[in-house]
């Protein structure tokens, strides 16, 4: 019972979309219908700002980070803790709470790995900075350190469950991703800080 309510727990939290609360907190426009049109950090930086950006993704990480944690101080199984971090994944790409239109689940992506090993996020993290400082393109950054991300798991935590739930998160990432990579293919992705 207590890993189904965590589970259950983490896919409502990663419902609450932090670019839809915090653009109607600070009398902004739906996130979704401006820039890129995705409820995440760097959209809601082109159209609002570095607080609006900051807020946003200190939501989104927190998002996977919480449940995580809350599994480890519950000392449930690491089944349990790859679907919970799985379901506060999918929580942000797929919220109940607002008609099933997330982000693209990068934010929350590594608070799951930090939630899972610091030294997993403190990896994945370092990864998409030093992409981003050399291409200044999150997307591009994103794509590269989630593609590495399996890879980190299985080095720090060589545990199936949590390699699988890597796996299965780096796939939706990409396929949310994928017309960034259309334009990245093109030459068409916007850089980090440019404003629509």
């Amino acid at each position: 019972m207590t890993s189904l309510l965590l589970i259950a727990a983490a896919y409502l939290l990663g419902s609450l979309s932090s670019a839809i609360l915090v653009a109607h907190a600070m009398g902004l426009p739906d996130p979704r219908t401006q820039g890129s049109g995705n409820p995440g950090a760097t959209n809601m930086l082109r159209i609002a700002g570095k607080k609006a950006a900051a807020l946003t993704l200190a939501g989104d990480f927190l998002k996977g980070l919480l449940p995580l944690l809350a599994g480890h101080l519950l000392g449930v199984s690491t089944l349990t803790l790859a679907l919970a971090g799985l379901a506060a994944f999918l929580g942000h790409l797929y919220p109940v709470f607002f008609g099933f239109r997330g982000g693209k689940g990068v934010a929350t992506a590594l608070g799951v790995q930090f939630g899972l090993h610091w030294l997993i996020g403190l990896s994945v993290a370092l990864l998409w900075l030093a992409v981003a400082k050399v291409g200044r393109i999150s997307s591009l950054a994103a794509l590269t350190s989630m593609a590495l991300a399996p890879g980190v798991v299985w080095l720090v935590w060589p545990d199936r469950n949590l390699v699988a739930m890597q796996l299965v998160i780096t796939v939706l990432l990409f396929w949310r991703h994928r017309s960034n990579i259309q334009n990245l293919l093109a030459g068409r992705e916007g850089r980090i800080g440019e404003r629509d």
